[in-house]
């Protein structure tokens, strides 16, 4: 039996970076967590532990610290793209880059130049991938936006065996935490308002659809981000379903109108789904 080495990639995982831009008394904030990942001539490392072909990850650390002040950090986008044709241009064993950023956000004080509050949970994303060929791939995201509808939803018609306690309902609360991640097609002018657009594009359709399923709703709010405006190919989706059940109250001699809900944890439904364009060209890399 014959033994090859596979595919392989190596990174230093989850840089941690705050920048802080003052401009005056007003202070500009930027929080985000980088993940660098290089593959290309690493044969020789893995099989005889030559690290010739290696750049260590903690260059790999150093640059993205460098490149913050060097470079700026605006747009979480265009720094990963920086950060990934840097990696592959100016190393000969590097073929490929991949470099994913996630951004933690927060909202400056009223009246406060200097004063910030994290802005909830939601956290904004991006995975880029750049190769020797020169071909960069850029996805946009978000994770952890909390939602819910408190009424317009249903979920009643599906399958049934002796297993099945779940009682149909033409009245229910919906509610999950979206992670979508959105593939350009082409880049935009400018990552922010693009993310911005797609982010609405979500919370509308979420908010307008009456839904028969969560998964109705996954395609109704990718739907609407891919035809909303230019520039995407597909967005893909994972949905936990975060169950609210109607809490027994007879026991008190009080009815449940709706009203009183428990709100479990888990177990939890989870629901995933992509949505694309037909002519939406192959990604030609793996989105995780």
């Amino acid at each position: 039996m014959q033994v090859v080495l596979g595919p392989n990639r190596y990174g230093k995982a989850e840089t941690r970076l705050v920048r802080v831009v003052r401009d005056g008394d007003v202070h500009h904030l930027k929080d985000v967590n980088v993940s660098t990942s290089l593959s290309g001539e690493m044969e020789q490392v893995h099989l005889t532990g030559d690290n010739a072909a290696v750049l260590p990850t903690d260059t790999q650390k150093n640059t993205v610290y460098a490149f913050a002040k060097k470079h700026g950090l605006r747009q979480i986008e265009d720094f990963a793209l920086l950060l990934a044709a840097h990696f592959v241009d100016t190393q000969p064993t590097i073929h490929h880059a991949r470099v994913e950023i996630e951004e933690y956000l927060w909202r400056r004080l009223p009246e406060r130049g200097h004063s910030f509050v994290r802005d909830g949970t939601e956290v904004r994303t991006c995975l880029v991938h750049h190769d020797r060929d020169g071909r960069s791939t850029v996805v946009s995201g978000l994770k952890d936006l909390v939602v819910l509808n408190s009424t317009g939803s249903e979920f009643h018609g599906f399958l049934q065996d002796g297993y099945t306690t779940l009682r149909p309902t033409t009245d229910r609360v919906l509610a999950t935490a979206v992670t979508a991640r959105w593939r350009h097609a082409r880049p935009p002018a400018d990552y922010g308002p693009s993310h911005a657009r797609v982010r609405q594009d979500l919370l509308d359709a979420f908010a307008g659809t009456h839904s028969l399923s969560l998964q109705q709703t996954l395609y109704a709010m990718g739907e609407r981000a891919l035809t909303g405006g230019p520039g995407l190919c597909e967005i893909r989706f994972a949905m936990p379903n975060r169950h609210h059940f109607l809490v027994d109250l007879a026991p008190f001699g009080l009815d449940n109108d709706n009203e009183v809900y428990y709100a479990a944890d888990r177990p939890y439904g989870l629901i995933e789904g992509s949505v694309l364009r037909e002519d939406a060209p192959d990604a030609g890399f793996a989105w995780e």
